[in-house]
């Protein structure tokens, strides 16, 4: 599945009117809202907050009182059309005084929502876990091996060793002769 590596951010202007896109990662309704509170608080006095998402079958946009189907769809179309799971974005629009039509106005917003997805900014994201592994200092070298280029979020080293890392299921199997503990299954860039 593709997803996006980091947020970004793509200007326009046409006939005074500025579009701001913005594009996060998102797992859940809550990081949408978060996400959309974030970015309300940021461009304040903007005339639209538009977006559109896609979490897995979750899918919405939303047009903010811009003319039906001129703004949340474009949007939304532009995530389709890259394939993308687990992404939202929000498009800023602060009116510059001349109405632009709905033909115009809906190329502006897929115009701002294409471009915000960058290419080099699309990652394939496969199913991982958060997990704990206990073991012990003879074992560092070996356990360092195992996960290879797994990503070590915290390391603490006491009577024995627990790394908390972020894996996939072939390094999860090859840990199973060690004390490991499932926090969360999750997902993790390929």
């Amino acid at each position: 599945m593709l997803s996006i590596k980091n947020s970004d951010k793509y200007e326009y202007v046409i006939k005074n009117s500025k579009f701001i896109s913005l594009i996060f990662r998102v797992y859940n309704k809550d990081e949408v809202n978060f996400y959309l509170d974030k970015v309300k608080n940021e461009y304040t006095g903007a005339t639209h907050y538009c977006y559109g998402y896609v979490i897995d079958n979750d899918i919405k946009a939303s047009d903010d009182g811009e003319p039906s189907g001129t703004a949340g769809n474009p949007i939304l179309k532009q995530i389709q059309n890259n394939n993308l799971n687990y992404t939202l974005i929000v498009v800023v629009r602060y009116f510059g005084g001349t109405k632009l039509g709905a033909g115009p106005l809906t190329r502006a917003y897929a115009r701002v929502s294409r471009e915000v997805i960058k290419k080099d900014n699309i990652i394939e994201l496969v199913k991982g876990y958060d997990i704990d592994i206990t073991f012990n200092y003879n074992d560092i070298k070996n356990i360092d091996y195992l996960l290879g280029d797994s990503t070590i979020i915290n390391k603490i080293f006491d009577k024995d060793i627990i790394y908390n890392a972020h894996v996939t299921k072939e390094v999860l199997d090859s840990l199973s002769n060690y004390n490991v503990k499932i926090k969360k299954e999750i997902f993790i860039q390929k």
